[in-house]
């Protein structure tokens, strides 16, 4: 089931049929830690990983995924929000979200790895 999350003008979803794969590959492919990703690649990680989009109408403005055995450890992967929406609390929420997530209760592993997320962003 998926699960949908409101704040202001903004939804969370991880309905993976609203994700807009050519926004997603068009930023994970400028990115430091995925530079020159093929499209394809970030299509088959994100058909096997909860994925979580960030949407402002219909505009995806940030996206994060997760992989996980859904009993013992989570990794969150591809954290991203636009530019223009960045400082505003968006990548906060969009954690706060993921780790209240229904699917990833009882985890007793978080791992993220990037040079923007603390790790008290994970529990907070």
């Amino acid at each position: 089931m998926h699960q949908e999350f409101h704040k202001d003008d903004l939804i969370i979803s991880t309905d993976p049929s609203r994700l807009d794969i050519r926004a997603i590959h068009a930023f994970l492919s400028k990115s430091y830690w995925a530079e020159g990703i093929p499209r394809e690649i970030v299509a088959r990680s994100i058909r096997h990983s909860l994925c979580f989009g960030v949407y402002d109408g219909s505009s995806q403005i940030g996206f994060a995924g997760v992989i996980s055995d859904f009993a013992t450890y989570v990794y969150i992967a591809d954290v991203y929000v636009v530019d223009s929406r960045r400082g505003k609390g968006v990548g906060r929420w969009l954690m706060s979200c993921i780790v209240s997530h229904p699917d990833l209760q009882g985890a007793s592993s978080h791992a993220t790895f990037t040079d923007s997320i603390r790790s008290s962003d994970l529990h907070s």
